[in-house]
């Protein structure tokens, strides 16, 4: 079994790069238990050198991060429930170059996004078209004949808790060789419900790109429109997160955006939109968007988890945010007690292999921490974790 804290795959085809990224839970696992005990702050003798632009005591919490894992970028922000936010970025949009990040470039959020996919399945909650326990089989009638009987009482709570049965992945590059998007949504449904379950249904979390892709299916059989349409309808439009879009960042060429690295920050050979996860895989992992846009879709967390006036309903944010018994993955989020956040924290991280996002939310505390890198692999990784760190450290002291 692979012990690295994710698992990458690279399919070539047609001279075209089709990035595949399986999320491995037990990382995700680790990281709850292992990291986040506020270190103290980096070695302050570290001189880092380089861009940097933002909130002063927040850029010297970063910079010698930076440097230390000689990273082509670091962003971080610290958010508030009223929406107040502080935001920090130090170094350049591409190693090798001396074009700065700024803060309003956009991050790749990868996995982050799924948090964004369960708030939307919220919202269609709220407006009674669908209940958490509503099943595949009543989503799909038309379809459930081909679901293995098992697949047909899966509902939308297991979808979004890791808990209907499906393995992680399919072969998203094969699927996204034919039919639009949404097709290619319900072709991913249709062979993922068409074999035995993977997984027992309904038992312990089993982390799966998969099955935020057939909610993304729910989610545009429900609403008749894409999960790309919906989720700007829902959730970033009346949010004011105008800065959104989906696949790799920039403009094909160009250095407007940062650009995403490999290993010990190796460029990509291209940038833009394409280069990213198969456009399928959407609802799992491919939104982009300004570390502001991303705090504004943080803080409405941290006000539905204090009671305080948000988005949707006390009792939404509440579904979103409790674990089922026995497991730590709520709906989009990781759920773990830690002091500093005075008991109840939530937690997330995203990685396409080529960009990192990191997220924790401390309701009681109302603070939550973020970082993006334009770097994916253990390195960024471990630098996140640092900076997470030092930034929560950084609360505390303030």
């Amino acid at each position: 079994m692979d012990k690295r804290p994710f698992r990458c795959g690279f399919i070539f085809g047609a001279g075209v790069m089709l990035l595949l990224t399986i999320a491995a839970l037990a990382w995700l696992v680790h990281r709850v238990g292992k990291s986040q005990q506020t270190p103290p702050l980096p070695d302050p003798v570290i001189r880092a050198q380089g861009p940097a632009v933002g909130d002063a005591a927040l850029v010297e919490v970063l910079k010698p991060i930076r440097l230390k894992y000689k990273l082509p970028a670091l962003a971080g922000a610290i958010v508030k429930s009223d929406g107040g936010i502080r935001l920090g970025a130090v170094g350049v949009r591409k190693a090798g170059t001396d074009v700065a990040v700024t803060l309003d470039d956009k991050w790749h959020l990868g996995s982050d996004t799924k948090a964004m996919t369960a708030t939307v399945v919220a919202s269609l909650v709220e407006q009674g078209k669908l209940t958490w326990e509503t099943t595949l089989a009543e989503v799909f009638p038309d379809l459930a004949s081909r679901f293995h009987p098992i697949f047909k009482k899966a509902t939308i709570r297991q979808l979004l808790t890791h808990q209907a049965g499906f393995s992680e992945n399919l072969d998203w590059g094969k699927i996204a060789k034919q039919g639009t998007i949404p097709e290619q949504r319900i072709q991913s449904l249709i062979l993922a419900t068409s074999a035995k379950p993977q997984y027992e249904l309904g038992g312990k979390t089993h982390y799966s790109n998969l099955g935020y892709v057939v909610a993304g299916a729910v989610i545009e059989r429900i609403t008749g429109h894409s999960w790309e349409d919906a989720i700007r309808e829902l959730l970033f439009d009346p949010l004011k997160m105008t800065t959104v879009g989906f696949g790799g960042m920039g403009t094909p060429g160009k250095l407007d955006q940062p650009w995403p690295h490999r290993a010990k920050a190796e460029p990509t050979s291209g940038n833009g939109p394409a280069v990213d996860n198969p456009p399928v895989m959407g609802p799992a992992g491919c939104v982009h968007c300004s570390l502001a846009d991303w705090g504004k879709f943080i803080a409405d967390h941290l006000r539905g988890a204090r009671g305080s006036p948000a988005l949707l309903k006390p009792e939404s944010y509440a579904a979103l945010h409790t674990p089922p018994a026995g497991n730590n993955y709520a709906l989009g989020w990781l759920v773990t007690q830690r002091d500093w956040g005075g008991g109840t924290v939530l937690t997330h991280a995203g990685c396409n292999t080529m960009n990192f996002a990191n997220v924790w939310i401390a309701p009681q505390r109302d603070f939550a921490v973020l970082v993006c890198i334009n770097q994916g692999d253990d390195v960024a990784a471990k630098a996140s974790d640092e900076a997470i760190g030092a930034l929560i450290r950084f609360c505390k002291v303030e």
